[in-house]
């Protein structure tokens, strides 16, 4: 596996904590279970499991 630095993790992490804001704004426009609604939940939990271990390598590198 690759290294990684600081500053990609840094700019990672800021990029994925926005796809989750926004995934979290439009998910509250879409009726629950909808096809999309149910992407989009799906989709902020596999972002949010993204950002914890972003936030753990972060965490090793400093």
């Amino acid at each position: 596996m690759a290294a990684h630095s600081e500053t990609d993790l840094s700019e990672a992490l800021r990029a994925v904590e926005s796809l989750i804001a926004k995934c979290e704004k439009a998910v509250l426009k879409l009726a629950p279970g909808a096809a999309q609604h149910t992407l989009l939940v799906r989709r902020i939990a596999a972002l949010k499991i993204a950002r914890d271990l972003i936030e753990e390598r972060l965490d090793a590198t400093r």
